[in-house]
């Protein structure tokens, strides 16, 4: 991924396309205050730099018949690069697996998973996740409730760091 300097316009387009990703280049160029082409431009030149990584609906997953979000708090019996590199492939092939983290500290991994009931978690906990090699350890807690799921990066943050930079 080709890292290139972001100036004030290129993360007004990245706030802007986190906020909604299915506004129209016209509608996007009007909000960033330039013309259509150039915005067209940048917003290619954000994807293949890497800045964008897709475009996505956020679904609700209860709504679709998911009523159980677990995390899982996973230890691996080896952190050799080779085992690391092979759980989290392993996860990318787990569909009730919905993000892998690898984390530093009394566990390796945290795994945010999504099943229709608890039976579906259950047996996916047993069959599969606990029975995968190196594991060592799963420790597991039940959503209740989520109060804050906000995809993206928090702009402000970073523009009020650069203002008092400069």
């Amino acid at each position: 991924m080709a890292q290139t300097k972001l100036d004030p316009i290129d993360r007004k387009i990245l706030s802007e396309l986190q906020d909604d990703g299915r506004m129209t280049n016209v509608e996007l160029a009007k909000r960033v205050g330039i013309s259509a082409p150039p915005c067209l431009r940048r917003v290619r030149t954000l994807e293949e730099a890497g800045y964008i990584r897709g475009y996505h609906a956020d679904v609700d997953p209860r709504l679709l018949g998911f009523e159980v979000q677990v995390f899982a708090m996973v230890g691996l019996h080896s952190q050799a690069e080779a085992d690391l590199v092979a759980f989290e492939e392993r996860c990318r092939g787990w569909q009730l697996v919905r993000e892998c983290h690898m984390l530093n500290g009394e566990i390796d991994f945290i795994l945010k998973c999504v099943a229709p009931d608890l039976s579906t978690f259950q047996s996916f906990l047993t069959g599969q996740l606990t029975a995968a090699p190196n594991v060592a350890s799963v420790r597991t807690s039940l959503v209740i409730r989520g109060s804050k799921d906000t995809p993206g990066v928090p702009f402000d943050v970073v523009e009020e760091r650069v203002a008092q930079n400069s």
